[in-house]
């Protein structure tokens, strides 16, 4: 299939890196700097990290934080943040009320300039990983979500995906109909998973998609005993890495250009060459 070009012109894009710990608040305070931070340097898309405003001592503190769909003190922040610097939000993830008590969504929700909700993506593959040191298994804590979701972001057409997803490249496949513009990954690595798999897996996701990825990760030592990867990233559809910020917070800012991504699909058309 071919791809739909851009109508606009080159878009600052930003992903935010955090060292979230149990304090909402605090987390909050955080993400709203960091987000007024690529806003000021001219970010028109700004994306947060997985579980921004929470990474909690153990992994059911998350269900006290649970809103319900559409609503709460987390959705409300996210909403004006997007309205007060008039920027697409990517509001990283939070965790949404399941059906069972004992369970929640793990959701990235996308805000408007105006603050409106665009949509959202519940997280497909749930994390587990055992070396025996280390364990962690989300399907716990976690319900997963019914599906991939692509939506319009202004001109853009924007593909979400949360950390793991990462490691599975038919969800990337099936957002690639009709192709996105940008694939989006906010996350929370490992640090042991990150340093073998993160840069790898992101610029494959970009190359063999040929489209712009944007990942904003967790970065640094947290108050649980977490160390998490950070080095959040974004690649070009050629698989460069245009900008990364390796530990601790901050944003990482890069241009998504249209007549680059033009380009790459013109020169290599491989996404029409698809037979499966």
């Amino acid at each position: 299939m071919h791809a739909r070009p851009l109508q606009n012109a080159a878009m600052k894009i930003a992903a935010v890196q955090m060292v979230s710990g149990p304090d909402w608040p605090a987390n909050r305070e955080s993400a709203a700097r960091l987000v007024a931070q690529a806003a000021a340097a001219g970010a028109a898309l700004v994306a947060l990290p997985e579980y921004f405003c929470l990474l909690g001592r153990r992994d059911t503190d998350k269900l006290a934080l649970a809103e319900p769909a559409g609503d709460g003190p987390i959705q409300g922040f996210l909403s004006a943040l997007a309205r007060e610097h008039r920027l697409w939000l990517v509001g990283g993830t939070l965790p949404v009320r399941a059906a069972a008590a004992d369970r929640v969504l793990n959701r990235s929700v996308v805000y408007g300039p105006d603050g409106h909700e665009a949509g959202h993506y519940d997280k497909l593959h749930l994390f587990a990983y055992d070396n025996g040191r280390e364990s962690h298994d989300e399907a716990r804590t976690l319900q997963a979500g019914p599906g991939p979701v692509a939506l319009q972001a202004g001109a853009i057409r924007l593909g979400l995906s949360i950390c793991y997803d990462l490691r599975f490249p038919e969800l990337y496949r099936a957002l690639m109909t009709p192709p996105c513009d940008l694939l989006v990954v906010p996350s929370a690595f490992t640090h042991t998973t990150g340093q073998a798999h993160w840069e790898l897996l992101l610029r494959a996701r970009a190359i063999e998609n040929q489209c712009y990825v944007l990942a904003p990760a967790q970065g640094g030592s947290h108050p649980n005993g977490r160390r998490t990867w950070g080095h959040s990233m974004i690649v070009d559809p050629w698989g460069e890495v245009l900008a990364v910020r390796d530990e601790g917070e901050g944003c990482v800012l890069a241009e998504l250009d249209p007549a680059r991504l033009a380009q790459v699909r013109r020169q290599l058309p491989a996404l029409a060459h698809r037979r499966l």
